[in-house]
C-alpha cells in the first residue's frame, strides 16, 4: 500500500490549495479515505473523511464551509481542495486509508498513512 500526497506549498491568507492523495496496492474504491494534519507541537487531528464510493463526506467544524474532499476511483486518487486559507491551517497534511469503507475521525480506524506534505499559510 503508497499513499503518496502532494499539492502543499506556501500560500497567503485567503489563498488557495489543492491537495492530492495518489493510491496504490490496494482496492482503492472499496476504502473510506481521511484527511488528516499536524502543526507544530500538536496532535494530529482529523479533518475530514469520505465514504468509498463519496457518497458520504464530513468536515471538522473548522473547516466546514472551505475545504472540500473528494475522490476519484477511476484515478485512484483522494483530493481536497482549501479555500479561504488561514494562518491556523498551516500544517502537515496526511492522507490515510481506513480500515473499512467507511471514515472516522479516529486515526486509530486507519491502516496506512501518506509522507504528508506541508502547507504553510502566511498572514
Amino acid at each position: 500500500v503508497q499513499l503518496q500526497a502532494s499539492g502543499g506549498g506556501l500560500v497567503q491568507a485567503g489563498g488557495s490549495l489543492r491537495l492530492s492523495c495518489a493510491a496504490s496496492g490496494f482496492a482503492f474504491g472499496s476504502y473510506g479515505m481521511g484527511w488528516f494534519r499536524q502543526a507544530p507541537g500538536k496532535e494530529r487531528d482529523f479533518v475530514g473523511g469520505i465514504t468509498w464510493g463519496g457518497r458520504t463526506i464530513r468536515y471538522t467544524d473548522s473547516v466546514k464551509g472551505r475545504f472540500t474532499i473528494s475522490r476519484d476511483n477511476a484515478k485512484n486518487t483522494l483530493y481536497l481542495q482549501m479555500n479561504g486559507l488561514k494562518p491556523e491551517d498551516t500544517a502537515v497534511y496526511y492522507c490515510a486509508k481506513s480500515r473499512y469503507n467507511w471514515f472516522s475521525s479516529d486515526s486509530a480506524d486507519y491502516a496506512y498513512w501518506g509522507q504528508g506534505t506541508q502547507v504553510t499559510v502566511s498572514s
